[in-house]
């Protein structure tokens, strides 16, 4: 009887959350869906880059409503290209972030901004309301160069004199309160858990990350000395010489012009023409016309983003904005890509610190099948592809990557902290008993590993480093013994990368697009076609709540029959969208078709 009115009350619970929080939902998606008003015919688009970006979309059909569906730069870029071809967008002004971000996401934006410019023909502007030492800032000073005119705000300040990086480091710290920061290292340059170990930067730690961060701060340097036409030593000198105001370094031929947001945005909508309006971004996205989808060769693209775990993310909350790599669901998309007869080759965006070396087989498994299967794979690296980031990738058939993409850590770190003494200092004993192998309470939190225990930890470390580098060996067709030289755990720039031969050519998505056409032997245009494509709210919905799609559309379809107008229009708008979209889960992803 117990159990009885549990399942009851369950039922009931389920039934007003759906009779509630349904139709809620559901209104929401309708009025995402509602057919927009067109774009004006003379509109200057309005990028702000603000409030920070993603490498990729997410995959949470409910991110948005939970504050985590921001911008993404695959979104940008993709909407680049659709609006230089445009001809109702005339212009587009973009808002800078006032401290950095991410070397590889300016990087790629950047190859946007000058495809636009050539293209379209069509001036873009960059409008800061200063620069300041937050961050790897010149990556944001080298994007602002891309624009056609680069803006400040009066009075404001460009800071942007070098980079630093700081670290806390609590090995000091534990020994005060008997924590004991217990991992095995592969090797000296695989420095995660160095502030752990260590009260300061062991010379392996400082030399690397010098190394890294010189790369990008040169490289964004030279690269806005290029696109500035200015000798790339005399930037350099100029920038390091500061900070300066806005109108020191107009004076200095740092910037063009110096004005408010709004003198800038009337300067913008003068050069469009009578009648100019502007447009956010978003709303460009949500009100341009697709053109229709073309057949013939098709690229698939397979996207992964955040921490490389198993399984499949069922479970979870879907309204978490979180990004992580799940190796069921990327290695089934790029198992999908290779039974569609349609798709020719297949571009695998990576953007990853790292993870689960048991993940990263999986999906690495299913790289090299897409090969084995004569469906080139190219990857393209995004703001990083490191540790599992680079496992996943290794086994491509091509890699291209940004020049400040950070990539490589061909290293493994693992162990645990014991608790016990700084525990018992509180009066809270950590006693364990065990059956079988000693090594079965290796990972207790009450003591340090016991020798034995270290040696066969240690060895299970070895192990996995000694496969990592073989498979990158055989991967990038590199010599054992060369491989364990570049590896040890040590990050790479994509510049650095390629001189290393872990990287095979510098440049963004679209340039991975055509790498994958070349070794297709595709010429002409190309349809690209995203594999893995998020769960529709429907589906989320049914992981969360454990109920089934079909028993949801139904609860949806009774309300309509119930005579509740919001639901009738609601499924109304559901239908038109169902026949609007493309089968089998997959969408497209390039609104024009690639040359």
């Amino acid at each position: 009887m117990k159990q009885f009115l549990m399942t009851v009350a369950g039922v009931f619970v389920g039934l007003v959350l759906f009779l509630v929080g349904v139709p809620f939902l559901l209104i929401v998606m309708a009025a995402s869906a509602a057919r927009p008003a067109p774009v004006p015919a003379h509109t200057v688009l309005q990028l702000d880059l603000r409030g920070g970006l993603s490498d990729q979309d997410s995959q949470n059909p409910f991110a948005a409503l939970s504050g985590g569906g921001g911008q993404s730069v695959m979104s940008i870029v993709e909407t680049m290209r659709r609006a230089e071809t445009d001809d109702k967008v005339e212009a587009v002004l973009v808002r800078l972030p006032e401290g950095g971000m991410a070397p590889a996401s300016a990087d790629e934006l950047r190859l946007a901004f000058k495809h636009f410019r050539a293209v379209g023909k069509k001036p873009i502007f960059a409008h800061s309301q200063g620069l300041y030492p937050s961050g790897l800032v010149t990556s944001t000073y080298m994007l602002g160069s891309a624009a056609s005119e680069f803006w400040m705000q009066p009075d404001s300040s460009l800071q942007a004199v070098g980079a630093s990086s700081e670290e806390m480091f609590f090995k000091r710290f534990f020994d005060k309160y008997g924590v004991k920061a217990d991992y095995e290292q592969r090797y000296e340059y695989k420095n995660a858990v160095n502030p752990y170990l260590y009260s300061d930067y062991t010379p392996a730690h400082r030399e690397s990350t010098l190394s890294w961060m010189g790369s990008v701060y040169t490289t964004a340097l030279t690269t806005a000395a290029q696109d500035r036409k200015v000798d790339p030593a005399a930037l350099i000198k100029t920038i390091e010489a500061g900070p300066y105001s806005a109108e020191e370094a107009k004076a200095k031929g740092l910037i063009d012009r110096v004005g408010q947001v709004k003198e800038a945005q009337d300067a913008m909508l003068a050069r469009a023409g009578k009648g100019a309006k502007l447009m956010d971004f978003d709303d460009y996205v949500s009100r341009s016309k697709r053109p229709p989808i073309k057949t013939g060769p098709t690229i698939a693209v397979v996207q992964a983003e955040g921490a490389i775990m198993t399984g499949s993310g069922d479970g979870g909350s879907p309204f978490g904005g979180d990004s992580t790599i799940y190796s069921d669901q990327v290695a089934k998309a790029l198992y999908d890509a290779i039974e569609d007869k349609d798709v020719k080759a297949i571009v695998f965006r990576v953007s990853s610190p790292g993870g689960s070396d048991t993940a990263s087989e999986q999906i690495l498994a299913a790289v090299k099948a897409a090969k084995k299967a004569n469906k080139p794979v190219v990857v393209s690296m995004g703001t990083y592809a490191a540790s599992g980031g680079y496992w996943i990738s290794s086994g491509a058939s091509a890699i291209v990557a940004e020049p400040t993409t950070l990539t490589g850590s061909i290293g493994v770190f693992g162990g645990k902290f014991a608790l016990g003494e700084a525990l018992g200092r509180f009066g809270v004993d950590v006693k364990q008993v065990h059956v079988g192998s000693d090594y079965s309470g290796a990972f207790g939190t009450g003591q340090e590993f016991t020798p034995d225990q270290r040696a066969r930890f240690a060895a299970w470390m070895d192990r996995i480093y000694a496969g990592f580098v073989h498979r990158v060996a055989e991967g990038r067709k590199l010599p054992e013994a060369r491989v364990r030289e570049i590896a040890k755990g040590r990050v790479w720039t994509g510049v650095q990368a390629k001189q290393l031969g872990l990287v095979d050519e510098l440049g963004g998505f679209y340039e991975a697009v055509e790498k994958a056409k070349s070794l297709a032997g595709i010429k002409g245009e190309v349809k690209l076609k995203k594999i893995g494509a998020s769960n529709s709210p429907f589906e989320a919905l049914e992981k969360v709540l454990g109920v089934s799609e079909t028993s949801m559309r139904t609860l949806a379809a009774s309300a309509w029959l119930l005579g509740d107008p919001r639901s009738q229009s609601i499924m109304d708008e559901m239908a038109k969208a169902r026949l609007r979209s493309t089968p089998s889960g997959a969408s497209v992803l390039a609104d024009t078709p690639v040359h």
